[in-house]
C-alpha cells in the first residue's frame, strides 16, 4: 500500500512502468512529503516524469530527475531545499532537476505547419543547460573549435553562485554531455581588480615646469 501511494509521485509517458530506481526516487518524494514540514505543502501536488542515475567521472554519480514542464516553476520554488534533502537520501550523489521538453522534427518541405522555436533541438538544449545549473544563472557562452574539428562550449556562470555550485561543475558537464552529446565546460568569469589611476612622471614634471 505504501509503495502504491509513493508511485503516485511519478507519471511516465504512455503509462510506462517505472524502473526500480525510479520507484526509489518516487518513494523519496513521498517520504519527504510526509516527514518534512518545511516543504510538505509544496510537494503535495508535485510529481516527476522519470529518473536515472549516471556516471559523471570515476566513481562519482549523479541523479537526474525529469519533472513535468508545467510544474518546473513549482519545483524551482523549493529547489535548494528539495535538492539538499534528496542528496541526503541518495548519499554521495548530486541531484539535477530538468524539465521535460519535446523536440519536434522540422516540417516537411512545402508544409504549411510551422514548428515552434521552443521545440527545436537547439532551443531544447539551451533550456536544458539553464535547468542543469539552476539556481545559478548563465552570464555568457563561448564556443571553441579544436584542431580535429570538434568543438567545446564554455559556459560562464554568475559569480554570485560560486560558493553553492563550484563543487558541482563537473556534474553539470557530465549530465549535459550524457543528455545532449555535447562537450561543455563551466566556469566563472575572471574579473581583474581595477588598477588605481596613475599619472606619468613625465606629464607631472612637464606640467609643473
Amino acid at each position: 500500500m505504501k509503495m502504491y501511494t509513493a508511485l503516485q509521485k511519478i507519471h511516465k509517458d504512455k503509462d510506462a512502468e517505472p524502473t526500480e530506481f525510479e520507484e526509489n526516487v518516487a518513494q523519496a518524494l513521498f517520504d519527504l512529503e510526509n516527514t518534512n514540514q518545511e516543504i510538505k505543502s509544496d510537494l503535495k501536488d508535485l510529481y516527476i516524469n522519470s529518473a536515472l542515475q549516471i556516471d559523471v567521472s570515476g566513481s562519482k554519480k549523479a541523479v537526474v530527475i525529469h519533472v513535468p514542464y508545467q510544474l518546473r516553476k513549482a519545483f524551482r520554488k523549493i529547489h535548494p531545499r528539495f535538492v539538499r534533502e534528496l542528496e541526503m537520501k541518495f548519499s554521495g550523489k548530486e541531484v539535477v532537476l530538468i524539465a521535460t521538453r519535446r523536440i519536434l522534427r522540422p516540417p516537411k518541405k512545402g508544409s504549411a505547419v510551422q514548428r515552434p522555436r521552443t521545440r527545436t533541438l537547439t532551443a531544447v538544449h539551451e533550456a536544458m543547460l539553464e535547468d542543469i545549473v539552476y539556481p545559478a544563472e548563465i552570464v555568457g557562452k563561448r564556443t571553441r573549435y579544436r584542431l580535429d574539428g570538434s568543438k567545446i562550449m564554455k559556459v560562464f556562470l554568475d559569480p554570485k553562485a560560486k560558493n553553492d555550485t563550484e563543487n558541482k561543475l563537473e556534474t553539470f558537464a557530465g549530465v549535459y554531455w550524457k543528455l545532449s552529446g555535447k562537450d561543455v565546460v563551466f566556469e566563472f568569469p575572471v574579473t581583474e581588480p581595477r588598477r588605481p589611476l596613475t599619472v606619468s612622471r613625465f606629464i607631472v614634471s612637464a606640467f609643473f615646469n
